[in-house]
């Protein structure tokens, strides 16, 4: 599977711990060097900026949406496009619309909500878009302990949990993105 464009979920603050930082730049770096332009929240803060100028810094292009309320109150770097929108949903569905697959790093609430609602449409079969978690460190791994737990109490199929993919690199992730191919189980089948 070829991607143009990657939708990236990340925190607005550079965490606690360098690592991070370092992906979120190997992540832009490894876009530019497979012609892959980077969508994301718009800012030039935390992990969110740190992957856009890594990808401006390379020559590749940064897409950012970004709500109006949010526009106003955070700078943003000389990006290769910015679209203002209304609202949170607004922009979801704006990132959804420009992206070929899904990444989340390291993040916060924001961050987990982005991705769980592309999670939650591919579940639906409302897309069939690739999506992965960089997990650094295992930043990820209590995340997939709730999935796996969810599985166990029959709330989740665990199809549905392996049509996540996991790698702590960005070479990896991309890697597994490429060969994703989503469960043919529908989520109303028993």
């Amino acid at each position: 599977m070829a991607f143009k464009k990657i939708c990236v979920f990340c925190g607005s603050s550079p965490g606690a711990n360098s690592i991070y930082q370092d992906s979120a730049k190997n992540l832009g770096l490894e876009l530019v060097k497979n012609n892959i332009d980077l969508v994301y929240g718009g800012g030039n803060m935390g992990l969110m900026g740190i992957v856009s100028q890594a990808v401006l810094n390379s020559g590749g292009r940064s897409i950012g949406v970004i709500p109006k309320a949010i526009a106003d109150k955070v700078d943003h770097h000389e990006i290769s496009e910015l679209h203002i929108v209304k609202n949170m949903h607004e922009r979801k569905q704006k990132m959804f619309d420009l992206s070929d697959a899904f990444i989340a790093l390291p993040g916060g609430f924001g961050t987990l909500e982005e991705i769980l609602e592309i999670i939650t449409w591919a579940q639906l079969g409302f897309h069939q878009k690739p999506i992965g978690l960089m997990n650094i460190e295992g930043f990820f791994n209590s995340l997939f302990d709730f999935f796996n737990k969810s599985v166990t109490q029959k709330f989740i199929k665990s199809e549905h949990v392996d049509m996540i993919k996991s790698e702590s690199t960005p070479s990896l992730l991309l890697k597994a993105l490429k060969t994703y191919q989503l469960p043919k189980l529908d989520k109303w089948q028993k």
